[in-house]
């Protein structure tokens, strides 16, 4: 014996089923009694006309019966050819979606490790970015620094320069008395003090100038302190 049909219909299927048996059933038996009311009309008189009423509505019944029992039928063949080739659609797609699988995993691991490499990038970079703030900061401060002591040491040599040129102005117009009374005489003293590009013995005539007496006249031999002094300028 083979497998029970049953076992294996959808409830859709089964319903369907159903309502075509039941349809056929009805057909069956509104054929049946057609025929027995047929059978009686032929021994009863042509003026009976309830038996004809009867009749004629038992044909309309079947009738109508046999036409829902087609409709049914096709419904039903229709719903099982959706349903066989429904199945089959249905199963090729899990097959395919089945196939992708491996390579969607993939992918998911893929997208993982990029994550978790960009974090360490972005945490890398949040990382350089302070350093390079940090490392800006101090070059600022540097550039500060070495600014401020530019625009002192500058400031030093124009003071420097400045009485240099002064004391070359007062000798060779031989002021060097009215020259000797200013400022600039303990601007000299500092720069023979600190320089040491300076010869003793340039240094010693030069501070001896600087050290005559008001009033005095101080005759520097061939000029040379006016050109020890040019000197000394043009090497600042």
């Amino acid at each position: 014996s083979g497998p029970n049909p049953s076992s294996t219909q959808s409830p859709s299927e089964a319903m369907a089923v159903h309502r075509f048996a039941v349809t056929a059933l009805l057909a069956t038996v509104g054929s049946s009694m057609l025929q027995t009311v047929r059978a009686g009309t032929d021994a009863a008189e042509a003026g009976a006309n309830p038996i004809r009423k009867v009749v004629k509505l038992l044909q309309a019944m079947q009738k109508k019966v046999t036409e829902e029992g087609e409709k049914e039928k096709e419904l039903y063949e229709k719903y099982v050819c959706y349903c066989t080739s429904g199945k089959g659609d249905l199963g090729a797609a899990i097959t395919v979606a089945e196939s992708k699988v491996p390579a969607v995993g993939s992918d998911i691991e893929t997208s993982e490790a990029k994550l978790v490499q960009t974090k360490e990038e972005l945490k890398q970079a949040q990382t350089d970015r302070a350093a390079a703030k940090e490392s800006m900061a101090e070059a600022a401060a540097l550039r500060e620094k070495e600014a401020a002591s530019f625009a002192a040491t500058k400031s030093e040599l124009d003071t420097n320069i400045a009485a240099i040129k002064k004391a070359v102005t007062a000798l060779e117009k031989g002021m060097s008395g009215g020259f000797l009374q200013t400022r600039s005489v303990s601007v000299l003293r500092s720069i023979l003090a600190s320089s040491k590009d300076v010869m003793d013995t340039d240094r010693q005539e030069l501070l001896a100038f600087l050290s005559a007496k008001k009033g005095e006249k101080y005759a520097p031999q061939s000029g040379d302190i006016t050109g020890i002094l040019k000197t000394i300028k043009d090497e600042m």
